[in-house]
């Protein structure tokens, strides 16, 4: 178990802040100066945040915000922000999520939407897993037709180091359903997102 996995563990939060103390020292740094004393708890708290998806339950998370609707046409929700960090090296990933589905009777919320972005992204990702488990979290929930994401973004493992391309993007799809089996529909949501 992670010790970020409970954020109203305190014990956890300080055990976190002494390894952050630890890594300070193994880099050559003093976190007994002026700018660093408070560093290892800040550190700590802001991976508690960061990480805080490991927490969330989808079906809390939708809280019976599905709706019977007589509508059979594409629900999008588009551009919606995100940050996350890459497994990998624990640097952020940031960019915009899209998010649609064809209703079978009925509708979320449009908020949720955005809501189940945050869930998973606010956990050590891979940007494909990411996509995957966002449009995976839509079908379970709301038992659509089809569930299309598409998610475009940036990477500061790729920015800072490594290949050191600043201007690159990765674009990673999930076509569930009717989006994977029929090319009109797959080619309507795709032409939604790229609309500006």
């Amino acid at each position: 178990m992670s010790v970020l996995e409970n954020t109203t563990d305190s014990t956890a939060t300080l055990e976190t802040a002494e390894l952050v103390t630890r890594m300070l020292h193994l880099l050559g740094e003093d976190p007994n100066r002026d700018g660093l004393v408070r560093t290892p708890m800040r550190v700590a708290k802001s991976l508690q945040f960061l990480t805080s998806g490991y927490q969330e339950d989808i079906n809390e998370l939708i809280n019976d915000a599905l709706f019977d609707v007589e509508y059979s046409e594409l629900v999008l929700v588009r551009d919606i922000d995100f940050f996350s960090l890459c497994e990998h090296h624990m640097l952020p990933f940031y960019g915009k999520a899209h998010v649609a589905y064809l209703p079978n009777r009925k509708v979320v919320g449009l908020s949720k939407l955005p809501r189940i972005v945050d869930v998973f992204s606010r956990r050590l990702q891979v940007q494909e897993r990411l996509t995957q488990d966002v449009a995976q979290a839509v079908q379970e929930a709301v038992n659509p037709h089809g569930v299309a994401v598409v998610i475009e973004a940036n990477h500061l493992c790729m920015m800072m180091r490594g290949v050191e391309k600043q201007n690159s993007t990765t674009v990673t799809s999930a076509m569930l359903g009717t989006f994977k089996d029929d090319p009109k529909a797959r080619s309507e949501f795709l032409d939604l997102i790229r609309r500006r």
